[in-house]
């Protein structure tokens, strides 16, 4: 999935600590310092680094096409070697045929097989061919967000350790319960240090589950519509698709709930037996503009998220065309994530609120309508 074309998989990050001033004059360089370069060191399976984002070759960002107004645009590019487990199971039976023929033994020690497996392992490994996968990433600098397009733990923490190794910045996932280094935010959740993977650092993913199936009802309660202000309302329609769990890890379980209309007779079912909704397909509608997108509650991430229709009824266009069209769909990006941002704070202030009593109540009655 591309920021220039296509649906759209997004997770957040923020830079653990403020910029230099001289950001702006040294960014060109750290980002240079890591660029991809192409050779793959022998016996090593994956090979990491950035490329442009408008033109996939420029390695060495000579036209500084990484910046587009406040943006900063570019990508990781990993290539990975794989060996098929089918021919690595058939090479090493061959191989310990052969040895055992030589020596005259009917079996190999463990330790003996295990050292030929990996022999044979490396020897395939030089002979497989890279196979390129590129993330798209854009920076906002003044809102201090780092945009990065993949929902993959192990791409994720690719793409943390190169920032780091890069910019000499950590760099934090970004959920609307903590703040921009980590600390807990008043809705509850826990510390992450950077060093830890995306995926652990869902300190409560429980807050993201209570806020959505919170979502789900404040859309029912009024046909979609809900309110951002007292003269601003959304039209907010959750489609087709609905996960509900209980528990997380090995103890997990989980609901799925696919079809126009299966959402509402499982799906509240599960919630009476004490699940939450884990991720939903959404229809969000700001100002006659339509979004469609997966939310991903636990570590508020957007999945193949389509945007509205005239940013994705471009032709073909010149260079300058194609960074108007780029810029437009990076800020229809942000608005469809601002708005839950939004949804999020209002959720949050109500939950801490005299109010939320009410609200519960009127939560529970929904869920128990049948």
């Amino acid at each position: 999935m591309s920021l220039k074309t296509g649906l759209i998989s997004c997770t957040r990050f923020t830079p653990a600590a403020p910029l230099p001033g001289n950001f702006a004059v040294v960014f060109h360089d750290c980002l240079q310092s890591a660029a991809f370069r192409d050779f793959f060191p022998e016996n090593e399976e994956k090979f990491r680094g950035w490329t442009g984002l408008q033109e996939i070759l420029d390695t060495e960002f000579a036209s500084a096409h990484h910046s587009l107004g406040d943006y900063r645009v570019f990508s990781l590019r990993v290539d990975r070697k794989t060996v098929p487990g089918a021919l690595l199971r058939l090479r090493l039976l061959e191989a310990e045929r052969r040895l055992l023929a030589e020596r005259g033994a009917k079996k190999l020690f463990k330790e003996e097989r295990e050292a030929l497996r990996e022999g044979i392992r490396r020897e395939l490994l030089k002979q497989a061919p890279p196979v390129p996968a590129l993330f798209d990433v854009c920076w906002s600098l003044s809102r201090g967000t780092v945009y990065f397009l993949s929902l993959s733990e192990k791409i994720l923490q690719d793409f943390q350790d190169l920032f780091h190794t890069s910019f000499a910045l950590g760099i934090a996932l970004r959920v609307p319960w903590t703040d921009p280094v980590g600390s807990s935010s008043p809705a509850g959740a826990a510390t992450r240090r950077e060093d830890e993977s995306p995926a652990a650092s869902s300190p409560s993913r429980q807050t993201g589950r209570e806020f959505l199936t919170w979502l789900w009802f404040k859309s029912e309660e009024r046909n979609g519509r809900i309110a951002l202000a007292p003269d601003e309302e959304v039209l907010l329609v959750f489609v087709r698709r609905l996960v509900l769990a209980a528990g997380i890890g090995d103890y997990a379980e989980s609901v799925v709930c696919q079809g126009q209309h299966a959402s509402l007779l499982e799906g509240k079912e599960a919630l009476r037996q004490g699940k939450t909704v884990r991720e939903a397909r959404l229809s969000l509608e700001i100002d006659a503009a339509t979004w469609e997108f997966t939310f991903k509650a636990d570590l508020f991430q957007f999945q193949a998220m389509k945007l509205p229709a005239p940013a994705e009824e471009w032709g073909e266009e010149r260079e300058a065309g194609a960074e108007g069209r780029l810029l437009e769909r990076i800020m229809l990006m942000e608005k469809a994530m601002d708005t839950m941002d939004r949804l999020f704070e209002i959720y949050t202030a109500l939950r801490e609120s005299p109010s939320w009593s009410a609200e519960a109540a009127r939560l529970t009655a929904w869920m128990n309508k049948k």
